[in-house]
């Protein structure tokens, strides 16, 4: 397949899916614009090929620090055709175990952050009239599990946003794509993971949630190669969905949790139906 090489902006591309998204990017022919908290994690990344690797330093946490990285990224290669916002991390606990600064942190880097790279780039992309941003949720973007609470959450208000982003750019020729990746052999649940400090009480329901994560690093069954690869299709197709399920186990999850949602309105749709107000 021939194609024209495109610019591809990645955050979080020091390890895991955005180290791997970049890979495939450099791959094809693309350029990358790899964003990292530290630039000298992306220093083997750009040595293998210099003349197509931007490599910037980016914490999505900080003010205004999105403007400058996207002004950069398009003085040297002239637009952005993959807004990929990756950056992000895990925390496991309970709801009550989670403090109100662990909770607005990950709502920080996984939200916040994600918006504030997508403003910076929407005025290019709107510009240029194509183009497309991939948003990386997860399965508990659409459902929620024990322990996954504050995560989920982070990741629930990232798919609303992108849900609304996807019509707002649609006029402009921008698609928009939610990635919900299930279990990938990335560092989500390893350097990227905060555990909370356990409450006895939640032992039996938590943790499980807390075992399960801790045994999976580096076991899981999704390659983030081909997660790029997956990605890469969806935005190709003639009609790229709104939402891409990658891995046997977000399929079921996320299929499990729709089927539950519309059983739960079929049961309760008379009682939902008869709060109208009666005619006078």
């Amino acid at each position: 397949m021939t194609h024209s090489p495109k610019t591809w902006f990645i955050t979080g591309a020091s390890s895991g899916f955005g180290a791997a998204f970049a890979a495939h990017a450099l791959e094809r022919g693309h350029n990358v614009v790899a964003t990292a908290r530290t630039v000298a994690k992306l220093a083997d990344l750009a040595a293998t090929a210099p003349d197509r690797v931007l490599a910037l330093a980016l914490d999505v946490d900080r003010a205004d620090a999105a403007e400058a990285a996207v002004a950069k990224a398009v003085a040297r290669f002239g637009r952005i055709d993959v807004l990929v916002n990756n950056a992000g991390f895990a925390v496991v606990g309970a709801i009550e175990e989670t403090s109100d600064a662990e909770l607005r942190a990950i709502m920080d880097t996984n939200f916040f952050g994600a918006m504030a790279v997508t403003r910076a780039a929407l005025p290019t992309l709107r510009a240029q009239r194509s183009g497309a941003v991939v948003n990386i949720s997860s399965l508990g973007g659409q459902t929620s599990f024990a322990g996954f609470g504050a995560y989920s959450a982070s990741k629930f208000a990232l798919e609303g946003a992108s849900e609304a982003l996807a019509l707002e750019m649609a006029p402009f020729g921008v698609k928009v794509l939610i990635v919900e990746p299930g279990a990938f052999r990335t560092n989500l649940v390893g350097a990227a993971m905060r555990e909370m400090p356990e409450i006895a009480a939640y032992r039996a329901v938590v943790g499980p949630t807390r075992g399960f994560s801790r045994a999976m690093n580096q076991t899981q069954d999704g390659d983030p190669r081909k997660a790029a690869v997956a990605i890469e299709q969806a935005l190709d197709a003639e009609t790229t969905p709104l939402r891409l399920q990658l891995g046997t186990d977000a399929v079921d999850a996320v299929r499990a949790h729709a089927e539950a949602l519309l059983t739960d309105l079929k049961a309760w749709a008379p009682v939902a139906v008869a709060t109208r107000f009666d005619p006078a």
